[in-house]
């Protein structure tokens, strides 16, 4: 069974989101993604200062399975990049919800966040 944080919010297409309280939220694939994916062998990650529309692709995952894309899961700009994943991309199996973070977004709407998955939503959707 994969692992659900309950202080996370989660997408439809399984991205976390983790709200820090300060308009920046982190952003990941959930474990439940990462284990249908298989090994992450590469990311193709934005550049900081890049802005997103709600749902638009952020980037891809590359797995042993299969090419992935990213859903912004709110509008916003990325502030930060995990650039250790650059060579190290085998974290986001190993440490989804910690080091395998991909990106921080400063949030346009914060009222946006209401419109995402709560955890016990999220894990009904991946049974």
């Amino acid at each position: 069974m994969a692992n659900v944080p309950g202080d996370l919010l989660y997408t439809a297409e399984h991205e976390y989101i983790r709200d820090r309280g300060d308009g920046i939220v982190e952003v990941g694939i959930t474990d439940y993604a990462q284990g249908e994916l298989g090994d992450v062998v590469y990311l193709e990650l934005p550049k900081v200062g890049t802005s997103f529309a709600r749902h638009d692709v952020f980037g891809t995952i590359e797995a042993v399975k299969a090419v992935s894309e990213l859903f912004a899961p709110l509008a916003g700009e990325v502030t930060e990049v995990n650039t250790r994943l650059d060579g190290e991309p085998a974290i986001v199996n190993s440490d989804p919800f910690g080091e395998g973070w991909m990106i921080r977004l400063k949030v346009k709407d914060p009222d946006e966040l209401a419109t995402l998955l709560k955890p016990d939503a999220y894990s009904a959707q991946i049974g």
